[in-house]
């Protein structure tokens, strides 16, 4: 190895060492042990611009292992990214460029949150289909303008995550060549020795999969990690892992291969002995300058490639102007549909219909308008009705079909989906029951610290799952994603307001976004061909006003339950009671309106509320206050028919009024 290079290495060892002892917080044992490997995949094979991170074409890196962030903050900085001495010396500061664990939109080069383990894995098989799909929907023969690799390095505790297993079988079942992961092999994990926990056979486990394996024995030979990493580019129809063997803590005379080096500083004297055996003078900080000299290389050298790809662009420009302004299109995310031509409106007079239905066929006209359109469903596409139908299939050597079959996958599911959407140039939906979305809720939770635009299409919403039983009801799921910031949860009420949640959905770019669709039909409610379209976004509108001279109470209602409100509404005014009907689709983007807008939808001197939702009455007290009255339900299903089961918890017209009546006449 030559001198530069082991000073390079050192660098990132020492920097990732200075960072962790000033905060006197970290991790330090990956970032030495992973050094070698993590410096020759960037300085040999990784594509990039330090001065544009977010260039299209480049090669994406995830750390999976996000723990060891000094390590990624290290590299960035001596490669020329816009990460200063400062930004290390305040390595997990409040308002710091370089936080605990790197932030997707934080940090300039992170190209994904990472921390929660194995999702860096799976957020790298998303962006590794990514790539796939829009080099088959774009690439011409003599025009490889889509044409990059995804690596990831990932940690023990990142196989040992359930995780990986799913992400990685479907990426093996894709033959997704463009994805490589190199696997820091230390055998420690935070506890201790890994033969505690964990002795399967990874190469068996990969090669079971799918993919290529390759195994490099002395984590330090950089010579044979880059032959390994020279390899996995070569193997073009299988994804890649390489295991790396490597000493956590590499050069700590006194906790190298420990789990003492793993997440606590290594102490000042430690430090001072290490940088002695590297021969290491310089002050924290401090690094030579003939590794500083390299960054000016480094931004000469990404400018060179990004220059080399956008003259491959204009080429395929002049050939093809019709591919590239669509391509264009969705590099910059500015892909439009005509909404208004394309999108269904239904009346009163149209029959019901299930939610999920309506999602079908609004996914279907959208679909050849907006090519950016990938998705699919954890092996229910054909009760969630997420199916493009003019489209193929997404498959091995097939990568231009857009219907992805993810299988019984729901975590991995949410992390390709995450993946996805960071790479771009997709707009990534995924689907499955509402009840099981407690599988992929922290991908969803890492899509919402991120600010992704990802759609969940939850279907099968309430207790009318009916036959399936408590175990497919989701009761306390609302109010859970409800509580998650920057989630946007949409319940609609008929098909209108399905379509307008679409509308938001997928023209936004702010947040993910969940839609929580009916199995059973609902009718089409009196005015929301005319309101849903603009009313939706603003989560909650007066649907129905009081039948009557006077409005003495309010009925706000969610999905099915709102045409149950428009029944009691009449109900009551039987009874000379008049009530207000509110359609609240969405609690999130109804705080984001005025207080104005909120006195109009509820005005505060009205205190007679009720709130009517089939789960959790957790969250309903804000809107109800102290004089309102929720129904809702507070313990699991049960098994029946629909109809019957919601009769039996009370959701019928009939029940709620006459409760209603009883609660008025108290007051």
């Amino acid at each position: 190895m030559s001198l530069m290079n082991q000073q390079m290495i050192k660098t990132i060892r020492v920097l990732s060492m200075d960072m962790v002892e000033q905060a006197n917080s970290g991790h330090p044992g990956l970032p030495m042990g992973a050094a070698p490997m993590a410096f020759c995949l960037w300085k040999n094979h990784l594509k990039f611009n330090p001065a544009h991170p977010s260039w299209f074409n480049r090669d994406r890196f995830i750390l999976s292992a996000g723990h060891g962030s000094a390590l990624l903050y290290s590299l960035l900085h001596i490669f020329g990214y816009d990460v200063s001495k400062e930004d290390l010396r305040n390595f997990r500061q409040k308002d710091s460029a370089t936080p605990g664990h790197p932030e997707f939109g934080h940090t300039p080069g992170v190209d994904a949150t990472t921390g929660p383990l194995g999702q860096g894995i799976a957020m790298g098989v998303g962006m590794a289909m990514s790539e796939a799909h829009l080099a088959a929907m774009f690439n011409k023969a003599s025009h490889a303008v889509i044409d990059h690799h995804t690596f990831v390095l990932c940690g023990d505790g990142c196989l040992m995550e359930g995780i990986s297993y799913e992400a990685c079988s479907l990426a093996g079942h894709l033959k997704l060549g463009k994805l490589i992961v190199l696997y820091d092999s230390n055998d420690i994990s935070l506890d201790g020795d890994l033969t505690q926990s964990f002795s399967e056979d990874i190469d068996l486990r990969f090669r079971s999969a799918g993919w290529q394996t390759l195994h490099v024995p002395d984590g330090n030979d950089v010579e044979a990690i880059d032959s390994a990493i020279c390899l996995a580019k070569a193997e073009t129809t299988k994804p890649t892992l390489i295991e790396i063997k490597t000493v956590i803590g590499d050069g700590s005379p006194s906790k190298a291969g420990t789990a003492a080096a793993h997440g606590a500083p290594l102490g000042k004297e430690e430090i001072t002995q290490i940088k002695k055996n590297y021969g290491w003078e310089l002050e924290p900080f401090e690094i030579p300058k003939t590794v500083s000299y390299q960054k000016d290389y480094y931004l000469s050298k990404g400018n060179h490639h990004e220059s080399k790809w956008l003259q491959a662009f204009n080429k395929y420009r002049n050939d093809y102007p019709e591919e590239a302004e669509k391509l264009q299109r969705l590099i910059d995310n500015q892909e439009t549909a005509d909404q208004a031509l394309v999108l269904p409106t239904y009346t009163t007079k149209d029959a019901p219909i299930a939610t999920r239905d309506v999602s079908s066929t609004v996914l279907n006209a959208l679909a050849p308008q907006l090519p950016s359109l990938f998705g699919g469903s954890a092996d229910l596409s054909s009760s969630n009705k997420t199916m493009i139908k003019d489209s193929d299939d997404f498959l091995a050597n097939h990568y231009e079909g857009k219907n992805i079959w993810f299988g019984v996958r729901e975590f991995a599911m949410g992390g390709i989906l995450n993946g996805m959407a960071l790479h771009g140039g997709i707009k990534p939906y995924g689907a499955t029951f509402f009840v099981f979305s407690d599988y992929l809720r922290s991908a969803i939770r890492s899509a919402a610290l991120m600010n992704l635009p990802v759609t969940y299409v939850m279907t099968h919403d309430s207790i009318m799952v009916g036959e399936d039983g408590p175990t497919h009801e989701p009761i306390e799921h609302l109010a859970s994603f409800r509580a998650m910031p920057n989630l946007v949860v949409l319940r609609p009420a008929d098909a209108n307001e399905t379509v307008a949640s679409y509308k938001y959905a997928l023209t936004q770019q702010e947040n993910p976004v969940m839609l929580v669709l009916s199995r059973q039909a609902l009718p089409n409610l009196p005015t929301t061909d005319m309101k849903a379209s603009i009313e939706v976004e603003k989560g909650a509108y007066i649907l129905a006003e009081s039948p009557t001279s006077t409005t003495d109470i309010l009925l706000i209602a969610t999905g099915s339950e709102v045409s149950l409100a428009m029944e009691v509404r009449e109900y009551l005014a039987t009874e000379q009671i008049g009530a207000r009907v509110v359609s609240m689709p969405s609690w999130e983007l109804f705080e984001r309106q005025s207080a104005d807008y909120h006195e109009t939808v509820l005005p505060s001197e009205i205190t007679h509320r009720v709130a009517i939702e089939m789960a959790s009455s957790q969250g309903w007290h804000k809107y109800v206050g102290n004089k309102g009255k929720i129904i809702a339900i507070d313990t699991f299903g049960k098994s029946g028919s629909g109809a019957e089961i919601a009769e039996d918890f009370g959701f019928s017209a009939t029940k709620i009024a006459n409760q209603i009546l009883a609660t008025l006449q108290k007051n």
